[in-house]
């Protein structure tokens, strides 16, 4: 069985004892939570498609870690012009594992 949900902007495919890490949310580590943006639930050959949600449907997670992402590195140049720029980015997020699918 497995599922389709919305999360910061994104989708994501996931299924029962997996660990994903998603845009940063405000939650406790050890924390559960429950998502309930579900775009399709599948389970064998029962497919469950929202229009954009499915009714009733929800994904039950526990906060694993929040943390930081690798560095980004943004450099920009314009040749003969003298003109470099250098920049940084590390993005947050939250690991979640999944602990049910219900819907």
């Amino acid at each position: 069985m497995y599922a389709v949900i919305k999360t910061g902007g994104k989708q994501y495919r996931v299924a029962s004892g997996e660990k994903l890490k998603i845009e940063q949310i405000a939650a406790d580590i050890g924390a559960e939570i429950v998502i309930d943006q579900v775009l399709m639930v599948a389970d064998g050959e029962k497919v469950a498609l929202g229009t954009p949600l499915v009714a009733g449907a929800s994904v039950k997670a526990k906060v694993v870690s929040q943390g930081r992402g690798d560095k980004v590195r943004i450099f920009k140049l314009r040749r003969r012009k003298h003109y470099r720029k250098s920049q940084g980015h590390r993005q947050n997020y939250t690991e979640i594992e999944i602990l049910g699918i219900a819907g």
